[in-house]
């Protein structure tokens, strides 16, 4: 999730102060997200540092509005016209864990497996309750709450797909042909190069 470039987007709207930036961002986002005011204004002096945002007089109650450059402007529309690409260095954690989990000796991956599906089922009727609250209208707010809302009920239905999938592959593995003792290798000192797959010594 880019903070910068959606706090961009609201300040091209016209300006703003720093607690009007976390409410226009939280009315955008169904609050799933919540900004602290420190992370707003942090981000605020960086972007003015980058020359994409000026900072504007007080006004009579002291709120200090900030205002989007030009530079700022170009900056929000290449965004928007941007796809977001998925990285693989953003870790999966239930991924890493299953995975490790079914490459131990001794250890039951299909247990791990059947008690992270009851997490994952739990949150998904969860969600599906909450949506029913958010309603169908054509409220914009109310429009942002349920986009959001939807992504996330997709990801968990996508999540119980998965655990099948993976319940599935291990039942067709007898158990010990998945277990991956220690290796005896040694490996090289370093970390493997990007564009070779050497080893950077260090």
């Amino acid at each position: 999730m880019s903070v910068r470039q959606s706090l961009l987007a609201i300040l091209d709207q016209g300006p703003c102060y720093g607690y009007q930036l976390r409410h226009e961002f939280d009315r955008r986002t169904g609050s799933r997200w919540p900004l602290n005011v420190g992370q707003i204004y942090n981000t605020l002096e960086r972007l003015e540092r980058d020359g994409l945002v000026a900072r504007l007089d007080a006004d009579a109650q002291g709120h200090i509005y900030w205002r989007i450059t030009a530079e700022g402007s170009t900056e929000v529309a290449r965004w928007l016209s941007s796809p977001v690409v998925r990285t693989a260095a953003v870790r999966d954690e239930v991924a890493i864990k299953l995975a490790v989990a079914a490459t131990l000796p001794g250890v039951d991956a299909r247990e791990a497996i059947r008690t992270q599906r009851v997490e994952t089922s739990g949150r998904l009727a969860r969600l599906r309750a909450e949506a029913t609250t958010v309603g169908d209208t054509d409220d914009a707010e109310h429009l942002a709450r349920s986009l959001v809302m939807d992504s996330l009920i997709f990801a968990a239905e996508a999540e119980e797909r998965w655990l099948t999938h993976l319940e599935e592959r291990l039942a067709a593995h007898p158990r010990h042909a998945l277990a991956l003792g220690l290796t005896q290798d040694r490996p090289k000192r370093g970390r493997p190069s990007k564009s070779t797959g050497d080893a950077v010594l260090i």
